[in-house]
């Protein structure tokens, strides 16, 4: 990826990192959801982590090979323990979880945003690496993935940010019900 766009899109990540973060302390909401503000906290140092060493060590050393494997599978950890606080099982249950707040008539609108949110996130990774798959690795699937990886951030610190913790909203206006 060209130097100034890569580091456009990493600074975008890291400032959504922490913005989820701070708009979660400052609305109360940070224990609340512990785990997710956890999981984007680590998200964040992973990231500094990672440009300290590749700042510093190259793309090409085992180094950043080392760090780069070991804390993506440290964060794939955390945020399965972060989708556990939010009652389900398994980062492919999103759907399935969906459908158990539908059914439950869940009113919360942060924890119907944050379920959304990833099934956004991981439906664009799973459509990203089919397609990348089947079109052998152009170039601008380097673009694409860094710029997937802003989505989740995003529409967490959006949910921190703009809905109020006390925030309902009715289930039945968010699914279609034959008549």
């Amino acid at each position: 990826m060209p130097a100034s766009i890569g580091y456009v899109i990493w600074f975008l990540g890291v400032v959504l990192e922490v913005t989820v973060v701070v708009c979660a302390l400052k609305r109360h909401t940070f224990r609340r959801y512990l785990c997710l503000n956890l999981y984007m906290l680590f998200t964040f140092l992973v990231s500094v982590g990672r440009h300290q060493i590749l700042s510093h060590f190259g793309l090409r050393s085992s180094e950043y090979w080392y760090f780069y494997y070991y804390s993506d599978a440290v964060l794939t950890i955390f945020l399965y323990l972060a989708l556990i606080t939010l009652y389900f099982v398994g980062l492919v249950l999103t759907y399935v979880l969906w459908g158990a707040i539908l059914k439950l008539r869940e009113t919360r609108t942060q924890l119907i945003q944050l379920v959304l949110s990833l099934g956004v996130y991981f439906s664009a990774f799973a459509a990203t690496f089919a397609l990348e798959n089947m079109f052998r690795h152009p170039a601008f699937f380097s673009y694409v993935v860094p710029v997937l990886g802003c989505l989740l951030p995003l529409a967490w610190a959006y949910a921190f940010w703009r809905l109020a913790p006390d925030a309902r909203m009715v289930p039945a206006r968010l699914a279609v019900v034959p008549r």
